[in-house]
């Protein structure tokens, strides 16, 4: 595969993110890149392990953050990090403010009408096909038929055929405090809800736990292998939604081939781009939304740092902010800050006086923090009641050194 067919030096490249990510056309840019020379890419987040520090020797690399893989390329300084929501990403590539001469798609086998599906991926990938100058999909037949949004044969200017196993994200390993915190957040989902979640230890623990819940409903920026289970065990039937009934939304599949092969050709999973999922209006919608969002720490006025500790840029802002607004709005929904109460070996405080990096979600979005040790209602509490509940859930070794940063909060009133 020669890449200078259709890439010209100073391209600047959008590629497919997570497990949608185009690995066979990522590699051969790794590979060829510097002899093309002045390239740049953009992927939001990446799962494979392909982006490493030798990669940046072949083109320059951004992203919304350093979530996955991409965390070690922050160590190295090799990743240029761009603030902004998963929602903005789409918008951002349509102005022009993410460069986007070239998409690099993944895609699924053409349908016997010639389309083919996004497959895992379908959230910024489709602005990037709308905008990009050229089109190279790869094909791979090892991708599901997904529901959504179909990439026509005639769209794409260059395809690569592969077949090879795609992205796939193995299980958490889910530990006793993942557990708690699963238990408190999970108090909060009751029958009819909607829920969205992440991936990850807490998310896997939680859906585990509401599997007797009754007619449950999905609509979230990404779904994991807990779908499939919640679906077999008749509690995702999506029966109570205003929108959507019957049919779980997402934009991203995050998993294992089992999720994979339950989402081919499945028209109980709708496969959205961020400007449905994440859609304010949209999510106005939903009734009983519950959403559960994590964070490296939380001050005690409630603001929420989800992106750095100290010097190390460890996720990003993702779509935390437009979930946890959408779901403290909602009739009867929440918006849920899951968190460890400690880090680094009991030794840090989570529940802190001050952030140790930027504000991701601010306090006047936030609505309830989760630790293992108990939930903290803050919506409508004024900032002296935060700080009091913030510490009944901190960890008990903290709680006196955090009471007494309160007390300059109590005095204040602010």
């Amino acid at each position: 595969m020669e890449l200078n067919r259709f890439l010209n030096r100073g391209d600047r490249i959008v590629i497919g993110q997570a497990c949608g990510e185009p690995t066979t056309l990522i590699e051969a840019l790794i590979d060829q890149g510097a002899d093309i020379g002045g390239l740049s890419a953009f992927v939001a987040t990446s799962f494979s392990g392909v982006f490493n520090a030798e990669a940046s020797e072949s083109f320059s690399l951004s992203s919304m953050g350093a979530i996955g893989t991409l965390r070690s390329l922050t160590k190295v300084h090799k990743l240029s990090v761009i603030p902004c929501h998963v929602s903005q990403v789409a918008p951002m590539i349509e102005a022009g403010l993410i460069g986007c001469d070239v998409a690099f798609v993944q895609v699924s086998a053409a349908d016997e009408n010639g389309n083919h599906s996004f497959g895992l991926i379908s959230d910024y990938v489709q602005a990037a096909v709308a905008t990009a100058r050229v089109v190279v999909a790869e094909v791979n037949d090892q991708v599901p038929f997904t529901c959504g949004e179909l990439l026509p044969a005639a769209k794409i200017d260059y395809a690569i055929e592969v077949s090879r196993p795609p992205v796939t994200l193995a299980p958490a390993t889910i530990g006793p405090t993942d557990h708690a915190i699963a238990e408190h957040a999970a108090a909060y989902i009751e029958d009819g809800s909607v829920i969205q979640v992440g991936i990850g230890a807490v998310p896997d623990a939680l859906l585990r736990l509401i599997r007797d819940r009754k007619d449950l409903g999905v609509h979230s920026g990404m779904v994991g292998d807990g779908l499939v289970d919640l679906v077999e065990a008749g509690t995702v039937t999506n029966a109570r939604k205003r929108i959507d009934r019957g049919v779980s939304v997402t934009g991203a599949l995050i998993g294992s081939k089992e999720l994979y092969a339950f989402a081919h050709r499945n028209q109980a999973i709708r496969m959205c781009a961020t400007s449905y999922t994440h859609d304010a209006a949209v999510l106005a919608q939903l009734d009983k939304l519950v959403t559960v969002n994590s964070a490296l720490e939380v001050d005690l006025t409630g603001q929420v740092n989800a992106e750095q500790s100290g010097s190390a840029y460890l996720g990003g802002t993702g779509g935390q902010v437009d979930f946890v607004r959408a779901g403290s709005r909602s009739p009867g929904g929440h918006a849920i800050m899951a968190l460890p109460a400690t880090a680094k070996g009991g030794t840090v405080t989570r529940i802190t006086a001050h952030l140790s990096g930027p504000v991701t979600t601010a306090r006047s979005d936030i609505d309830v923090v989760v630790t293992e040790f108990g939930a903290a209602e803050l919506r409508g509490q004024n900032l002296a009641g935060r700080a009091r509940r913030l510490i009944n859930i901190a960890h008990p070794d903290f709680r006196e050194e955090l009471m007494r940063e309160a007390h300059a909060i109590r005095q204040r009133g602010f």
